[in-house]
């Protein structure tokens, strides 16, 4: 479960639209590289781009200049959006929301109240819409993390970050930072907290409060 069409289904539609990020994962081979190559991705995205769209940017909110802004987004006050970043059509950022560098976000997502977000992908449909912690993740179609939630993308014993699959081996990725990689519609009770290089598959139900240390397969519920 370490490859990206494991994980994820690019051809899942938001109002009819595949993830317009995709060739981001195109010709990589173990899922967590495309993190490796996310800045310089959002670089050329950012050459080619011409303006900001019809995005909502309410008084207190501020975005700043490598950041672009889908059609009908609405960052609400107290938003702070340092880029680089690219945000989707119709997502909101939520009050409080710090969004850091390297950071994409798909259509129709919540980000926030008071979330913080790094060098993280969040494809079209998923949401992280209270006090969440994603960094150096990958967050599928329509996975919700409930409140509380935290991705942690670094042990306090600073080693590299290992990934073991579901059939036991074990993957080493040259990473001090890497944070959880979940797969389309999984869903993250609150204040669960998920440990460095973790790989959850599709449709997975983590318990609230649930310290997740391993990979789990898809339609897995987790409890401990």
């Amino acid at each position: 479960m370490i490859f990206p069409e494991e994980l994820f289904d690019f051809d899942t539609a938001s109002c009819g639209e595949s993830f317009e990020h995709q060739g981001l994962f195109e010709g990589i081979g173990y899922v967590w590289e495309a993190l490796a190559r996310l800045a310089s991705y959002i670089e050329t995205y950012l050459e080619k781009s011409l303006h900001q769209h019809n995005a909502n940017i309410m008084p207190g909110a501020i975005v700043g200049p490598h950041v672009v802004l889908g059609a009908d987004v609405t960052v609400e006050p107290h938003v702070y959006i340092k880029g680089p970043a690219l945000i989707g059509d119709r997502t909101e950022i939520r009050h409080g929301t710090y969004i850091r560098e390297n950071v994409i976000i798909g259509r129709d997502c919540v980000i926030g109240k008071s979330a913080e977000i790094k060098h993280a992908i969040v494809m079209d449909g998923a949401k992280a819409s209270h006090w969440n912690y994603v960094g150096d993740s990958i967050l599928g179609f329509d996975v919700n993390l409930g409140a509380g939630v935290k991705l942690s993308n670094k042990k306090i014993t600073n080693d590299e970050i290992r990934i073991r699959d579901i059939d036991g081996t074990v993957y080493q990725t040259g990473l001090q930072k890497l944070g959880a990689i979940i797969g389309d519609g999984t869903q993250i009770g609150c204040n669960a907290v998920l440990n460095p290089g973790i790989l959850l598959g599709k449709r997975c139900l983590v318990y609230p409060l649930t310290s997740v240390r391993q990979t789990y397969f898809h339609n897995e519920v987790i409890k401990r």
